[in-house]
């Protein structure tokens, strides 16, 4: 019943938004804002163009990649730095500068490192990503009762069976609230990169789109990767979180 309620809210929260929307456009320029219409039109008119779905793809994989890279980067790191204080306290004026570096700079040093490539995009999905997996995680290690883990080592226990025991069930909620904000910001800025320095890719076609004053086609794509981040967040993290936490609910 709670779902159904849930779905119910959700088809009426998109209602009011496309009305808004609807409404909004009438009383604009088309080329300031299409209505929906015209973005669906927009919508269909690329997915029959050869390049549509090696576009989605080839972005898809550049995040994918930057994001997972991140993740395990982010994550080690973490729990050196929650292990050892003297490392944690040594590089974090480092960590501090990674999180304050924008996208858009990232991309502009990715195209002086690797060109127009897919490394660049990858380069600052994961520069991006990875100092916020690594903070949540680091605060997260912190935040573990040391009295545990002496009482582990009474019992023997080797640092394998610590981590697995201690460290990760403590790590996990923070490593998957941290993954939704970096791979909310892997997409958005892979859009950055790829304007700048790729010649394929969602973020390419929008370049292309906004440069011929295309706002349909830059509206399309745009509705496209707020679908795919949705679709990702609500079918793969969050039942596989909702999975190995299941033991919250029993």
């Amino acid at each position: 019943m709670k779902t159904v309620s849930l779905i119910g809210q959700r088809l009426l929260l998109a209602a009011i938004v496309l009305a808004i929307w609807e409404l909004s456009s009438r009383q604009l320029q088309a080329f300031v804002l299409p209505g929906p219409l015209a973005v669906f039109d927009a919508f269909v008119s690329l997915v029959k163009t050869d390049t549509f779905w090696t576009d989605v793809a080839v972005t898809v994989r550049r995040v994918l990649l930057g994001f997972v890279l991140s993740a395990i980067v982010g994550t080690v790191i973490g729990v050196v730095f929650g292990a050892s204080r003297r490392l944690a306290v040594f590089f974090e004026p480092v960590i501090s500068v990674l999180n304050t570096v924008s996208s858009a700079i990232w991309a502009v040093f990715a195209i002086i490192w690797f060109g127009i490539s897919d490394a660049s995009t990858v380069t600052v999905v994961f520069m991006t990503a990875m100092p916020l997996i690594l903070t949540n995680i680091w605060d997260a290690t912190r935040t573990v009762d040391r009295q545990y883990v002496e009482l582990a080592r009474s019992f023997r226990m080797n640092t394998f069976q610590i981590v697995r025991k201690i460290y990760i069930p403590t790590i996990l909620p923070a490593f998957f609230s941290a993954s939704r904000l970096a791979f909310g910001f892997g997409w958005r800025v892979s859009l950055v990169a790829e304007t700048i320095g790729a010649g394929s890719g969602i973020g390419y076609r929008l370049r292309l789109a906004a440069d011929m004053v295309q706002s349909a086609q830059v509206f399309a794509w745009t509705v496209l990767l707020i679908v795919f981040m949705v679709l990702i967040e609500s079918g793969v993290i969050k039942p596989v979180e909702k999975w190995l936490f299941r033991w919250k609910l029993s």
